[in-house]
């Protein structure tokens, strides 16, 4: 398959499973995506909706096994990420594609300095530069004062955000064209959160580069992401331009993302919640995936599982009656 213009990744019909004793968990079961060339993409859904392992399958690092890549295509600039040998795939990781975890604390090494981690992306990708001038230019560019005594220091001897904003210094080293960012504000408090958002679109302009931002919260991406693709239960369910999604939400699943989060100057109401919990993916329920969590629920959803239909030329839906929903 050839790559459509201007995208610089695509994922098609890919499908991720788990072996499990009671069958196959299908983490991923079929899914659709594209990122442009210097373009914020996300990817929103509960814990548990497959939003990680599509993450991690962009650059084939779900392991193999327990993993199994059943079907489909991961595109990297043309080429199939899931054909690539060992050699093409270390050249893909952390150069081309990079990664921000969701936990710095956790994906930070606590015996190795901050600086040296930093530095071992530079040793494999970048031999052509001054390594420790390189690591003290990086950490001064995602806004760390003293950079030349922050690179000395252990992870521990960092707050949160500061942890974080090294995560960032290290997945930006080898000035990736794609960074994948995997919910990187969670652990932080707000103010902190909205630091990294806006150091992170501020380096996107900066380097030119295209992100994936994954989250559970909707209301994160707004002002953040071109383009926003909802993904329940191994599937995507809405996708389209952000504002569009936000504004005109097409499936109730969105809806229910959006009642759930919090507004300045709201009433004092209780914040709505989706009733249940996201299915098990080794026990997935009959027809529409949604239909046992959904106020609008008749049948037909329990019996046919809708397919991803255009709402307009870049608004897309799966679910039975978006037409009804586009009418409230």
């Amino acid at each position: 398959m050839t790559q459509s213009n201007n995208m610089l990744a695509e994922v098609k019909d890919l499908r991720v499973y788990f072996d499990a004793e009671s069958g196959p968990v299908r983490a991923v079961d079929g899914i659709d995506l594209a990122i442009g060339q210097g373009e914020t993409v996300a990817v929103v859904g509960e814990s548990g909706c497959g939003k990680s392992v599509t993450s991690l399958a962009l650059a084939r690092l779900v392991p193999e096994p327990p993993g199994l890549y059943a079907g489909g295509e991961v595109l990297y600039e043309g080429r199939n990420v899931l054909g690539m040998n060992e050699d093409e795939l270390r050249d893909l990781r952390g150069n081309k594609i990079s990664y921000i975890f969701q936990d710095p604390s956790a994906s930070l090494n606590p015996v190795f300095r901050v600086g040296y981690q930093i530095a071992e992306a530079l040793r494999l990708h970048r031999r052509d530069v001054k390594v420790r001038e390189e690591v003290i230019n990086l950490l001064r560019m995602v806004g760390i004062a003293d950079p030349e005594e922050r690179a000395r220091v252990y992870p521990h001897e960092m707050s949160g955000g500061m942890q974080q904003r090294a995560m960032i210094a290290m997945a930006l080293a080898c000035h990736p064209k794609l960074l994948v960012a995997d919910e990187p504000t969670t652990a932080l408090d707000v103010t902190i959160q909205a630091q990294i958002l806006e150091l992170l679109t501020s380096l996107q302009n900066q380097l030119g580069m295209a992100v994936l931002l994954i989250t559970h919260n909707l209301g994160l991406v707004a002002g953040v992401a071109h383009r926003v693709y909802v993904m329940y239960a191994g599937r995507i369910v809405e996708s389209g331009p952000t504002e569009e999604v936000l504004t005109r939400p097409r499936h109730p699943y969105t809806r229910g993302l959006l009642d759930a989060v919090p507004r300045l100057g709201g009433t004092s109401e209780r914040l709505k919640g989706i009733e249940g919990v996201v299915p098990n993916p080794a026990r997935l329920p009959a027809g529409c995936r949604f239909h046992p969590r959904c106020p609008l629920r008749q049948t037909v959803c329990e019996e046919k599982e809708p397919i991803l239909e255009q709402v307009d030329a870049a608004h897309a839906s799966r679910c039975h009656f978006w037409q009804e929903l586009s009418e409230t």
